[in-house]
């Protein structure tokens, strides 16, 4: 998983609130357990018509947002069913902070688990990001994770909370597989002892 430590990019609003999981990724597409091509499908029934043709009216098919890296989104974010696609469809695109009032937990914890950083801020803080976000082009953003802030492009400095466990695998870049191997010393140890102790559970197992 990618490191997340500072972000600064084109701020995308997308004031629409309870925004699900299907929205942001259709069924259609969940038959691939890959988690590259996907971006080329988010938000699909929003950006696209039936023939396949962009609607311009859509806000990551304007030219000012093509390039967006964050998302400021309206409350409850990402809610409905789990599936981990969603993620993966705005990691893909190349959304890597998702802002909004709140988020679907499931949602949520799949953000931080690949490498996508999802910040809650008030209501009032949020009003301020989208009027920063309309800006198009000239809307850069900036999210510092080790400070925990984000900076609009008048300077103004907005503070978030996070959890200090999901920060750290954030900002070293680790998911549930690398969390794993930092203990690998240990579940080494654990194996040797336990095939001394009791060697036949091990009997005819490849060394």
């Amino acid at each position: 998983m990618d490191k997340f430590t500072t972000l600064t990019g084109v701020a995308a609003p997308m004031p629409l609130m309870n925004v699900d999981t299907d929205m942001i990724i259709p069924k259609q597409f969940l038959k691939t357990i890959k988690r590259t091509g996907l971006g080329a499908h988010l938000f699909e029934e929003m950006r696209f018509e039936a023939d396949g043709s962009e609607r311009p009216d859509f806000v990551l098919n304007k030219p000012a947002y093509r390039d967006a890296t964050i998302l400021v989104a309206g409350d409850n974010f990402g809610c409905g069913s789990s599936r981990e696609h969603a993620p993966w469809a705005l990691l893909d695109f190349g959304i890597r902070c998702v802002i909004s009032t709140s988020f679907a937990d499931i949602f949520y914890n799949n953000c931080f688990k690949n490498g996508i950083l999802p910040i809650v801020v008030s209501q009032e803080e949020l009003d301020k990001l989208l009027d920063d976000a309309d800006r198009g082009a000239n809307a850069t953003i900036s999210v510092d994770l080790e400070a925990q802030e984000i900076s609009g492009p008048d300077g103004g400095v907005i503070s978030f909370d996070i959890d200090p466990f999901r920060k750290r695998c954030l900002i070293e870049g680790l998911d549930d597989i690398a969390l794993t191997m930092e203990k690998s010393a240990s579940i080494d140890s654990f194996e040797a002892k336990n095939r001394a102790s009791q060697p036949w559970l091990f009997k005819g197992a490849a060394e």
